[in-house]
Formats: structure tokens, sequence, C-alpha cells
């Protein structure tokens, strides 16, 4: 039974590299494609979306890029496809069904994609008018997508890898000092490069912070941990290395360096994460509290503005 097993973990193993990389590649190309049309309609309507609303008539763009135009109404629609496939994130938690198809991980990947290509269709739909019924619903969407971008962020703050939980800050702290051992036993960085990414408050500082300055701090060490190793990467190149790698902002083409950076990042942000794990999930509780309202704000601004153009005839 155990050989059976045994033979069978490759395969399984391989569908799992094979699904995430399916992932990736449907991502990458939605990127892509996102990415192109923005650049297509930028380039084609800049001369009239620059233009002032009491000269947009005149402009003989104005039949297809208007709100109602040939193009601007397709814009319209497609974005209200997308949105429709956004809400199908939050409405995966109550439909069993739909929770079972895919990963968690992969649908908040795409939930992310939509929700940012969704407004850019939006926005070229609404040739960028914002006052008015439809400002308010743009500024509403804007807001969500935000609130969003924001929640994606304290989502990745909260480790899957560990049982964070369980886990003490004592227990956070021998990880890191086991693993700036390892590390120095590589050879490839010394002590003191090693515990520059390491840098981290103590547990009681933390503890006596403010949730506002315990915010600032994760962001700030999120923030500061790439400039550090673009420093260790300048430090261990020579000029022609550092010309080659931008200043240590491009990986270089030592195996073992990248590796060990790698290394170091990953354990690094796990220490932060568990480290500053209380706050992520409070303030991660408080916006749930935020997005939803925007969320059903938008969904109601979205089926008024289809229902009044609706029954005025414009589709």
């Amino acid at each position: 039974m155990n050989a059976k097993v045994a033979q069978a973990r490759p395969w399984a193993l391989r569908a799992v590299v094979n699904s995430e990389t399916r992932h990736h590649a449907l991502l990458i190309l939605s990127a892509a494609l996102a990415l192109s049309l923005i650049v297509a309609l930028t380039v084609y309507g800049w001369h009239y979306y620059t233009l002032d609303q009491a000269q947009r008539p005149f402009s003989p763009r104005h039949a297809q890029l208007k709100p109602s135009g040939t193009v601007g109404q397709k814009l319209g629609i497609f974005g209200l496809f997308l949105f429709a496939l956004v809400y199908l994130y939050p409405l995966r938690k109550r439909w069993l069904w739909l929770a079972r198809q895919g990963k968690t991980k992969h649908w908040l990947d795409l939930h992310m994609m939509l929700g940012l290509s969704a407004p850019a269709a939006i926005s070229f739909h609404s040739a960028f008018k914002i006052h008015g019924f439809a400002g308010m619903a743009y500024w509403t969407m804007v807001g969500l997508v935000l609130s969003g971008i924001i929640g994606r962020y304290f989502y990745a703050q909260m480790p899957r890898t560990l049982d964070a939980a369980t886990m003490s800050f004592r227990e956070s702290q021998e990880l890191q000092s086991q693993l700036i051992a390892e590390l120095g036993a590589q050879k490839v960085f010394d002590a003191g490069e090693i515990a520059g990414l390491f840098h981290l408050p103590d547990v009681q500082t933390v503890q006596k912070m403010s949730t506002m300055r315990a915010l600032l701090e994760m962001v700030v060490l999120d923030l500061a941990r790439p400039a550090r190793v673009w420093a260790l990467r300048r430090r261990k190149e020579g000029m022609w290395g550092k010309v080659l790698t931008l200043g240590g902002i491009l990986p270089t083409r030592h195996h073992d360096l990248e590796a060990a950076i790698q290394l170091v990042c990953s354990q690094a942000s796990l220490a932060k994460k568990i480290l500053f794990l209380s706050t992520a999930e409070r303030v991660f509780y408080l916006w749930h509290v935020v997005h939803r309202p925007f969320s059903l704000s938008f969904a109601i601004f979205v089926i008024i503005h289809v229902a009044v153009v609706m029954l005025l005839g414009f589709f």
C-alpha cells in the first residue's frame, strides 16, 4: 500500500505544478490583454479624452468614444461583465458548488485581476466624465478598488504555512536566530549583513504600539526590505556587476547568492508577519466592515445606472 502511495505522489505533485503553471499563465495572459486594451484605447482616444467636455461633441471620434457611442457602449457592457465575475468571489463563500471549484488562492488572484481590469474598462466607457450621478458611481468604484488593494495587502500579512495562532513570539524569535545561524554557515553573508534583513522591533515594543503605529511599521519594513537586498547585492558585486544589476535591483548571475537572498527574504517576511499577526488580523476584520459597504453601494449604483440607461433607450 505504501509503495502505491509513493508511486502516486510524483503524479500528484506534477498535477499541482501543472495547475499552478496554468494559473500563472492565465494571469499573465489576462494582464497582457488588459494592458494592451488600455494602451490601444489611450493611443486611439488621447485627443478626445483630453478635450474639454464642451468641445467633445465636435470631435470626429465623439460618436465612437462617448459613453453611449459604438465603442463606449461596448466598453460599458464589457466592464459590467467583468464586475459580475468579480462578485463571484464573495458568492463562492456561500455557494457550495462554486466553493469546490479551484483553489481559494487562485480565485483571489483572479478576483484582484478582474478588480483592476474592470475599473479600467469603466473609466474608458465613461470617457472620464466623473461628475453627477455617474461621478458618484465612479468614485465609489475607485474607493472599492483601493479598499481591495489594501485588503489584499493585509490578507498577505497572515501566514498560511504555519499554525500562526499557536506560534508564540518567543518561537518566532528562536526561528529567526536559527535561520541566521544556518545562513551564516553558507559563507555567503556574514552575520551582520543577515541581521540587517531581520531587523525587527522587539515583542514588547510591538505590543505597546497603537494600531496605526503598528500599521506604519509593517509598511516601512516591507518597503525597506528590497532596499536592503539591493545594498547586499551591491556589496557582493564588482563595478561591472553593479551596472548589470542596475545597482542591485536586478538579480545577479550567482545562484548561491540569489538562493541565499531568497531564503533570507522569505523568512524575514515570515518573522515580520508573525510578529505583527494580531495587528494584521484586527485590521483585516475592520477592513471587511469598510469594504462591504463600498461593494454593496457600487452594486446599487450599477443597477440604477443600467436600469436608467435601458429605460431611456440607449441600448
